[in-house]
């Protein structure tokens, strides 16, 4: 990990682990496909869900775009997790390899996201997406811009 990374404070952490703790009111997009932030760490966040039949695509199994979300939001939010005072974030590439699909028998599923590397600009991550069996169902890389508020 970069000495940025390391220097940076933890307002970002403070502020995921307020979701954590459920002193957060924000409802988004985890409240809607019913999947919650379950750790945070400095450059680490981990989401769990429960894929139902209602994110399924017209094959059977759970939309990628379930997946994809998942991953998203644990390697963003763990992003955020070294975001200073002042300092903001967004997506500028999110890329998904699908390894095995899931479906409502998958059980618990668990999205890690870990931050590669974070600079002035510019913040990298990874993700796995592991189900309630222990297998691998996709990973993921993101570059986020980062920015001033």
């Amino acid at each position: 990990m970069s000495g940025t990374m390391e220097a940076a404070t933890s307002v970002g952490l403070e502020q995921i682990r307020s979701l954590l703790d459920g002193k957060s009111n924000y409802r988004g997009i985890a409240h809607k496909l019913d999947f919650k932030p379950v750790l945070a760490d400095e450059g680490f966040v981990v989401f769990e869900g429960h894929p139902t039949e209602a994110v399924y695509n017209p094959i059977g199994t759970v939309h990628g775009g379930y997946a994809a979300t998942l991953l998203d939001s644990a390697m963003g939010c763990a992003v955020h997790t070294l975001m200073k005072d002042g300092q903001g974030y967004t997506t500028l590439e999110l890329k998904v390899a699908y390894h095995h699909a899931m479906t409502a028998e998958s059980g618990t599923v668990r999205a890690e996201g870990k931050v590669i590397s974070l600079g002035r600009r510019a913040a990298f991550a990874e993700g796995r997406l592991i189900d309630g069996k222990g297998r691998l169902c996709a990973t993921a890389t993101t570059t986020c811009l980062v920015f001033n508020k």
